[in-house]
């Protein structure tokens, strides 16, 4: 699968103003359903359990209160 980014323009961002590296702070790409590969599977794998480890659950902390 491939992709282009409307702010790429020859390999540089003409968004942040910087070369383009997907996934960047700034970059659009980061905010949307992408998820960018470190491309270790290990690696990834326990970012993705950190991830969910942090994500809080508000209607089980408004019931305990």
């Amino acid at each position: 699968m491939g992709w282009t980014c409307q702010h790429d323009y020859k390999g540089m961002c003409k968004l942040v103003k910087k070369p383009c590296v997907p996934g960047m702070k700034g970059c659009t790409l980061k905010s949307s359903e992408y998820i960018f590969t470190t491309g270790s599977y290990e690696d990834d794998k326990k970012a993705a359990q950190d991830k969910q480890a942090q994500d809080i659950d508000f209607a089980a902390l408004a019931r305990s209160n």
